[in-house]
């Protein structure tokens, strides 16, 4: 299964590293792809085995110094 996370404020490769492992410590992650949109709006496709609860994947986006948007 995939989830689709919009998350603001990402500007670099630590971003995305920090909001990869973040979200992979979420029970059930199996991998984290994320677009990076400096300055923009990023993209990160969760993949799982079963659904996870976006409050889950949106804590662990928030713990990495991040905002999941829309």
């Amino acid at each position: 299964m995939e989830t689709k996370l919009s998350i603001s404020g990402m500007t670099c490769g630590h971003c995305v590293a920090s909001v990869t492992e973040e979200v992979n410590a979420v029970e059930g992650v199996q991998d984290v792809r994320v677009d990076l949109v400096a300055d923009g709006v990023s993209t990160a496709v969760v993949v799982s085995s079963e659904p996870l609860a976006p409050e889950l994947l949106g804590e662990a986006v928030a713990e990495a110094g991040y905002t999941v948007v829309g």
